[in-house]
């Protein structure tokens, strides 16, 4: 039977625009089944369920696919061509959410109604990837070369396998030279004019050479950052940006790195609105349908009086169990609130005395070490700093005066932890930086960074250390870089998770890094407000 919508909602998929076509899909996907057309119905589901996965809307994609199944007859011939697309939609969006054995099955079941071997080796292709994603190698390298033998005819798709199969190869073994076959699957492409091949080719050099020629990964992360940009792919320019951020020279690291969280928000601000447009959309057609329903179990009810005493009752029984569980739970939990206190307590003076006393004798002890000619006053009066914070550390005492110049005293924290042996360079830290943030935030900051230069000082054995702020709309950003071997497994179990915690105060993060030999970074981030 005719259908407008199905008609509309092809127009509005062909040109790329995905909600409308989303929108008329399910409007058709109604129709049909007021006209007891189940091929159509389910041919509707196929294509909303396609149109989420390209969205990113795996758990949604999974629902639809597998609610048109229901729709289908399986022996109907004429219908397999749209059976084959639901199940390998069924796949890619199962693979996405990392259930790759059910992937697996799901591309075995696509295969099964498949008669097209141009579209059989695109489903074996994603079942070999699902088997590279679980490290089974040979199985993936056994499907790879049963494709490569029947695309000789079609370059692109010969390039496509090529690289695949030197991929997962290399995977096997980091030993496998995979550049050669990498090389001819590009030219293949550059000569097709296939963007998306060079992008997947620009990618696999990149990852390639990422411990080999760090030079050559980033010359090849490049080329894939551009050309995602060419084909307006979103995720692909993540990708390329990730590559960069990890090969760049580190003098334009902060930039891609700037790059790569702008691009990330505006991709998840994208992808929200389009679950949610979709989620509506399908939530307003329930709606109508459940709002009549309803309407017509209430005439039904009210025309039942023994049925309505029953539900009295029940209802009646119900509230009891719940209220009675609701009073069990209450209890439960007013007591585990207490419990929580008493340790929050205990967590509030542990911290006190790791901040105020251990880090302050370590700051007292480097300056005594650092200074050749230290004033016996001077140092009594620290000593005496101690003892009073020592004596008050149940008192909401702060050593660190918010009315005074909070650039000038946390650049003299900074100069107590420099010697001859240790150098310690600072850039950002001015007065413009600081306007707006709050007390509270200051003082965290404070402690953080005494925390991060006792721990270099005590474990890392650095002689240099770089210290950068920067400030946006965001948010205020430090980075923290030294030369030294990181840190200990115990030093994080102690100080640094209490920076973590002080960070998590005020809405921030902290990262820490020391993956690369003889360096060690930690970035810190939080909102001004």
């Amino acid at each position: 039977m005719y259908n407008l919508f199905y008609d509309k909602a092809f127009v509005y998929r062909d040109k790329g625009i995905a909600d409308s076509a989303f929108f008329y899909f399910n409007k058709a996907k109604d129709l049909f089944v007021q006209q007891k057309d189940s091929l159509g119905a389910a041919k509707c589901l196929v294509n909303m369920g396609m149109i989420s996965t390209d969205k990113s809307d795996f758990f949604g994609a999974q629902e639809l696919s597998l609610n048109a199944l229901s729709y289908f007859d399986m022996k109907d011939d004429s219908a397999y061509t749209y059976i084959r697309y639901n199940f390998n939609n069924l796949g890619r969006a199962t693979h996405q959410l990392e259930d790759y054995e059910d992937a697996i099955k799901f591309f075995d079941s696509a295969i099964q109604f498949s008669k097209d071997s141009s579209a059989t080796r695109i489903i074996l292709n994603n079942k070999a990837k699902s088997f590279e994603v679980l490290k089974q190698y040979s199985k993936a390298l056994k499907i790879y070369d049963l494709v490569l033998k029947d695309t000789s005819e079609n370059k692109i798709e010969y390039a496509r396998v090529l690289t695949n199969i030197s991929h997962t190869k290399w995977l096997q073994d980091s030993n496998f030279n995979a550049v050669p076959n990498y090389l001819k699957a590009l030219r293949i492409r550059i000569e097709a004019k296939d963007l998306w091949g060079q992008n997947s080719s620009y990618s696999h050099l990149s990852d390639y050479y990422t411990e080999k020629r760090r030079d050559s990964a980033f010359i090849y992360a490049l080329k894939m950052y551009h050309t995602a940009k060419t084909l307006n792919s979103g995720n692909d320019q993540l990708y390329a940006l990730q590559k960069l951020i990890r090969v760049s020279p580190i003098t334009e690291t902060k930039k891609y790195f700037d790059t790569y969280q702008k691009l990330n928000d505006t991709l998840q601000t994208a992808r929200l609105k389009a679950k949610n447009q979709f989620a509506l959309i399908r939530y307003n057609t329930e709606k109508h349908k459940a709002d009549y329903l309803k309407a017509h179990a209430e005439n039904i009810q009210k025309q039942n009086d023994i049925l309505r005493r029953n539900i009295a009752v029940g209802v009646l029984a119900a509230s009891l169990i719940i209220g009675y569980w609701w009073y069990r739970k209450r209890k439960k939990g007013l007591q585990q609130e207490k419990e929580l206190e008493v340790k929050n307590t205990e967590i509030k003076y542990v911290k006190k005395i790791h901040d105020r006393v251990a880090n302050k004798v370590y700051q007292v002890m480097s300056e005594v070490e650092n200074t050749q000619k230290l004033d016996r006053d001077t140092l009594l009066d620290k000593l005496e700093v101690l003892y009073n914070i020592s004596r008050d550390i149940s008192y909401e005492v702060q050593e660190l005066n918010m009315e005074k110049n909070y650039v000038q005293q946390l650049s003299k924290m900074l100069k107590s932890y420099e010697s001859n042996a240790v150098g310690i360079t600072t850039v950002g830290n001015e007065d413009e930086l600081w306007e707006g943030v709050s007390d509270a935030a200051k003082f965290e900051i404070y402690y953080i960074i005494q925390e991060l230069l006792t721990n270099m000082r005590k474990h890392s054995r650095a002689d240099s250390v770089l210290l950068k702020f920067h400030r946006d709309d965001s948010g205020i950003t430090i980075s923290y870089l030294d030369n030294g071997v990181g840190m200990r497994e115990e030093s994080k179990k102690n100080g640094l998770t209490n920076t973590e915690n002080r960070i998590k105060l005020i809405r921030g993060t902290i990262t820490f890094d020391s993956t690369q030999e003889n360096e060690f970074k930690i970035g810190i981030s939080f909102p001004l407000s």
